[in-house]
C-alpha cells in the first residue's frame, strides 16, 4: 500500500490501493482541488532553489489563469521535501531510481489534464507557462519548449552542449524520424495526461527525454514548440551533470543516442533493405540463365553471387523494418498494412512453393555436377540455375519465419496498444 501523509500537523488521506510501497505522498496545507494543469518535477537535493521554483510555478499558473498543482517527485537527502511543502507543493517521496523512473512513479498521482515537466533548479522560467497552456487548449497533445526559439542566458549552457551536443543530436533525430524539432533536449515540455498514459514510458534515466520525443512521432501526436528562457544555475549550485563528474554529459548523450537508434531502427533497415533487394534481384534474375555481356562488362556467376548476397541482405532488412514498424505502431496502421500484404495462409504457401522450387533447382545442380565427373565449366548454365535455387530456398525460409514473427508481433501490439 502506498502511504499518503501530511507532515505532523496534517491528516493522512487514502491513496490508490495498487501502488509502490516505497512511495509516500505528502500534501501541503491548502492543497488545490481539481487542477487542470499538473507541474511534475523530479528533484534531488534542490533545497537552494525548490522554494523559489514552486513560487514561480504558482505565479505562472496565476498569470495563465489556470488552476494547477505542483508535484515534486523527491529523493533528496536534504530539506527539499520540507521546503517544497512549505511553499504549497505536493511531494511524492521515494528512493533514487533515475529521472525517467520519477515520471513513471508519478503518473498515478497526477490529477491534471495537462502535464508540464521541467527541473526544480530555476533554470527554466516557469513564471512564463501561459504559452504551453494556450497550445494545450488549442488541441495540441505534446508541447516542446525550445531554447533556440526562446533565449539562452550567457553562461547557462556549456559550449559543448550549446554548439555541438544538442544541435547534432537534434539533427540526427530529425533525420531518423523525418521530424522538425529545434531542441529535443529542452527539459521544459508538456503533454496531456491521456497521451502520457498511452505512451507507456519505460526509460529509467536521462533517455526518457528522447523516448518521449520519439514516441510522440510514432504516436503521431499533435505537436507544437514554444519558446522558453534558459537561465544560469544559481550561485553555489552545481548541476547534476557536474555533481556526477566530467563523464556524465557524454554518458547522457550516449544513452539518448541509444534510445534514438532503438526506437528508430526502421530508418536503418526498411528503405535500405528495399534498395538492396531491388539491386540484388536486378543482378541475379537476368543471370539465372547464364552470363550476360553488356558493352565492355561481362556479368558472370560472380556477379550473380553478389546479387544473391544483396537479395538476402535486402529481404532480411526489409522484414526487420516491417517488424520495427509493428513494434512502434500506436494507431494500428502498420499492423493493418502488413497483415494485408502478408496473410498467414497465402504467405506460408508461397514460401513453401519458393523453397520447393529452389530445392529442385539445387538438386538439379547436384545431379549435373555428379554426371559431369565433379567438374563444372564456367560456360555451363546449370550453376546459374543452382544459385537461383539457393536464392529461392533462402527467400522462402526467411519469408516463412518472418510471417511467424509478424503475426506474433501483431498479437503483442494489440495486447499493448489495443486492436484497431
Amino acid at each position: 500500500m502506498v502511504t499518503a501523509a501530511r507532515p505532523a500537523q496534517m491528516a493522512t488521506i487514502a491513496t490508490p490501493a495498487q501502488g509502490d510501497p516505497d512511495l509516500t505522498l505528502l500534501l501541503p496545507d491548502g492543497d488545490v482541488v481539481d487542477p487542470e494543469v499538473s507541474i511534475v518535477i523530479p528533484a534531488l537535493n534542490e533545497e537552494k532553489t525548490v522554494g523559489e521554483f514552486v513560487d514561480w510555478c504558482k505565479e505562472g499558473l496565476a498569470r495563465a489563469g489556470v488552476t494547477g498543482e505542483v508535484l515534486i517527485v523527491d529523493s533528496s537527502t536534504d530539506r527539499t521535501t520540507e521546503i517544497a511543502l512549505e511553499h504549497g507543493a505536493r511531494v511524492l517521496r521515494g528512493p533514487k531510481r533515475g529521472l525517467g523512473r520519477a515520471y513513471i512513479d508519478a503518473l498515478p498521482y497526477i490529477r491534471g489534464r495537462y502535464i508540464l515537466m521541467g527541473d526544480a533548479d530555476c533554470t527554466y522560467d516557469f513564471r512564463d507557462l501561459a504559452s504551453f497552456v494556450g497550445r494545450f487548449r488549442q488541441g495540441y497533445e505534446f508541447v516542446m519548449g525550445s531554447r533556440w526559439k526562446g533565449s539562452i542566458e550567457p553562461g547557462s549552457m556549456p559550449p559543448l552542449h550549446q554548439y555541438l551536443g544538442t544541435p547534432v543530436t537534434t539533427w540526427i533525430l530529425n533525420v531518423l524520424y523525418s521530424s522538425s524539432f529545434s531542441d529535443i533536449h529542452c527539459g521544459m515540455r508538456g503533454i496531456t495526461r491521456e497521451a502520457l498514459h498511452r505512451m507507456g514510458l519505460q526509460s529509467q534515466s536521462w533517455e526518457y527525454a528522447s523516448e518521449m520525443v520519439l514516441k510522440s512521432v510514432h504516436m503521431r501526436l499533435r505537436t507544437a514548440e514554444v519558446p522558453v528562457s534558459f537561465l544560469k544555475d544559481r550561485e553555489g549550485r552545481l548541476s547534476h551533470h557536474k555533481r556526477a563528474g566530467w563523464f556524465s554529459p557524454f554518458h547522457a548523450a550516449w544513452i539518448n543516442l541509444r534510445a534514438m537508434f532503438v526506437y528508430g531502427a526502421e530508418f536503418f533497415v526498411f528503405k535500405p533493405g528495399l534498395a538492396m533487394l531491388a539491386l540484388g534481384l536486378l543482378l541475379s534474375i537476368p543471370l539465372s540463365l547464364g552470363s550476360i555481356t553488356v558493352g565492355p562488362v561481362h556479368f558472370s556467376l560472380y556477379w550473380m553471387l553478389l546479387g544473391l548476397t544483396l537479395t538476402v541482405l535486402g529481404l532480411q532488412s526489409f522484414f526487420f523494418g516491417c517488424i520495427a514498424q509493428v513494434l512502434h505502431d500506436y494507431n494500428g496502421a502498420a499492423r493493418r498494412r502488413w497483415m494485408r500484404w502478408f496473410p498467414y495462409t497465402r504467405t506460408v504457401l508461397l514460401s513453401a512453393a519458393a523453397f520447393a522450387a529452389g530445392l529442385a533447382l539445387s538438386l538439379l545442380l547436384v545431379a549435373y555436377y555428379i554426371r559431369s565427373g565433379l567438374v563444372l565449366s564456367p560456360a555451363d548454365r546449370i550453376p546459374y540455375l543452382g544459385v537461383l535455387g539457393l536464392e529461392l530456398m533462402m527467400a522462402g525460409f526467411m519469408t516463412f519465419t518472418f510471417v511467424l514473427l509478424l503475426h506474433a508481433s501483431v498479437l503483442r501490439g494489440e495486447s499493448a496498444y489495443g486492436p484497431h
